[in-house]
Formats: structure tokens, C-alpha cells, sequence
């Protein structure tokens, strides 16, 4: 099958969780320009409605099956890795299954993923 498993807070608690991040906090952090990379789980037609306004590695979790053998190929092994979606919640799962087979990964979870993101800090991101 493939995909991306889908879990509960309290399974998660048992493995590494990805660190929260706030749209604003991002902002500072892209400004600063440091070692990131931000992975946009959300789905193709997602992005069309609403681009993250920065680079992203795009990975639809519903593409999972065609990515996940290629991770290591695809997402770096050191600097810090933000993972976003429209709420925050695939980002997390993704997350968590990022963390499971790569621990020595530094993964930050977008609170509130995009729409935190159009509301905090550029408006000019459509709301869905």
C-alpha cells in the first residue's frame, strides 16, 4: 500500500513528533535564510489554489507510494526540514513518518499550516 499512515496524537507520543512551528516564526526564518527546506504535503490542485510564496519540495501524500522510496534522494541530510499542508494535520503525520525513518532529522510542522500562513503573515495566499 504505500501510504503515509495516519495516527493518533497519543501513538505518536510514543515516537519523535515533529517540532511546531508558527507562520510567523517561519517568516523570520525564511527572511534569515538559513539551511531549510519546506516540503508541501498538500495535493497539486491544493498548490494551484494557494503557492506557498517560498520553494518547496512538493510531496503529495496522496503520491506517497511514488516518493517515499526516493526520500532519501529527495529531502537533505542536515539543516532543518518544514513540513506544511492546509491545517497542519498531513504535515504532522508526515512528520512523524519522517522522524520514524530518518531520527536524525531536525522536522518542524507548520502550525496551522497555509491558512495560518495567509492569515499571519501574507494575505495575498487565497484562503480554501
Amino acid at each position: 500500500h504505500g501510504a503515509v499512515p495516519a495516527r493518533s496524537q497519543t501513538e505518536a507520543m510514543n515516537g519523535p513528533t515533529p517540532k511546531p512551528l508558527k507562520a510567523s516564526e517561519l517568516n523570520d526564518w525564511l527572511n534569515d535564510n538559513t539551511d531549510l527546506t519546506v516540503v508541501d504535503v498538500r495535493e497539486q490542485q491544493e498548490l494551484v489554489i494557494a503557492p506557498f510564496p517560498h520553494p518547496v519540495k512538493h510531496l503529495p501524500l496522496s503520491d506517497a507510494e511514488n516518493w517515499m522510496g526516493s526520500i532519501d534522494d529527495v529531502l537533505p541530510n542536515g539543516g532543518s526540514i518544514v513540513v506544511l499542508c492546509h491545517a497542519g494535520v498531513r504535515s504532522w503525520n508526515f512528520g512523524c513518518w519522517l522522524l520514524e525513518n530518518r531520527p536524525s532529522l531536525d522536522v518542524w510542522n507548520l502550525e496551522g499550516g497555509i491558512d495560518a500562513w495567509s492569515v499571519v503573515v501574507d494575505p495575498a495566499v487565497p484562503r480554501y
